[in-house]
């Protein structure tokens, strides 16, 4: 009796062992959910993407990669046949995309919506609908960086008949022809610092206030000068007066009139031979005024070899 106990324990306990299992298959295997197969046609290199590889609509994982081959009729083309979860609202816009989870570098399929098309894919098991494939980030990188070596390639092609031995030796003539230019010009600029040096030293402050005090000066020369010339003047207008009178009166008093207009000849003159000797002595004196006169006998100063 005690072994048939102990054999049906051993049969009862297979028995749950082998029930559990298939309900951990059952539930490992996805199978809870009623799924509908796509296929994804590409043309593109596949790498790392394996069968039962998940298939993610929007990053929700909504099924699993169940076959990859090559198409029969065209090998340029690779089928990928995926089982997606029938509530998954797939349109004719839905395009799929190879993607990469993490830094551990596992592909998926990753299902998108380009919002070009809103009419609902309808699934079919027996003909399942074709799903197509957008390049990945990678591919565009790949193709990016081809496109990118290409032009580099043709610049460096270009820059290479540019720089021939012909243009290579105008461009070393030229570049000899500016030094030359540079060193000819260094003495050129070298005497205009020189200029501009002098010409700051004449437009110092002290130099700028000798030309406001002669130009100060020069003001009360003029004005004496236009007073001799009016002085001159009213004596010819005397002159005339007493030239042209004919009457006895006129002709008795011409006398003392000539005396007049002599004396005012006498002291014009002088005054005009002092204005024109001081202009002929210093001509500079209109521009910087009349220079001091020189210290007589006794004074402070005196030279009596006349500063030789």
């Amino acid at each position: 009796m005690e072994n048939k106990s102990h054999a049906f324990a051993a049969g009862l306990f297979a028995l749950l062992l082998g029930l559990a299992a298939i309900i951990a298959l059952y539930w490992l295997g996805g199978a809870r959910d009623e799924s509908h197969d796509y296929i994804v046609v590409t043309k593109q290199n596949i790498g790392g993407l394996n069968p039962q590889a998940q298939v993610r609509y929007r990053g929700i994982r909504v099924g699993k990669v169940s076959d990859i081959r090559l198409d029969p009729d065209d090998y340029s083309n690779i089928l990928i046949t995926i089982s997606v979860n029938e509530n998954v609202p797939l349109t004719t816009g839905t395009v799929a995309k190879l993607n990469y989870q993490g830094v551990t570098g596992l592909a998926h399929i990753l299902l998108l919506e380009t919002g070009k098309d809103s009419l609902p894919l309808e699934p079919n098991d027996e003909s399942p609908p074709h799903i197509a494939m957008i390049p990945s980030l990678f591919d565009e990188l790949g193709e990016t960086g081809a496109a990118t070596l290409k032009q580099a390639k043709v610049l460096m092609q270009s820059a290479n008949s540019l720089l021939n031995d012909e243009n290579r030796a105008h461009l070393t003539a030229t570049l000899a022809n500016l030094e030359s230019a540079s060193a000819n010009l260094k003495p050129t600029l070298e005497n205009l610092n020189t200029t501009l040096v002098q010409v700051k030293k004449v437009l110092d402050d002290r130099n700028i206030r000798h030309f406001s005090q002669a130009a100060g000066e020069v003001g009360p020369l003029l004005a004496d000068t236009r007073l001799l010339v009016g002085k001159m003047q009213s004596a010819a207008d005397k002159l005339d007066v007493a030239i042209g009178d004919a009457s006895a009166g006129g002709t008795s008093a011409l006398m003392p009139r000539l005396n007049e207009l002599a004396q005012d000849f006498s002291l014009t003159s002088r005054q005009l031979s002092r204005v024109l000797r001081i202009l002929e002595d210093t001509p500079q004196g209109l521009v910087f005024g009349v220079p001091p006169q020189s210290p007589g006998p006794g004074e402070a100063g005196f030279n009596p070899t006349g500063g030789q």
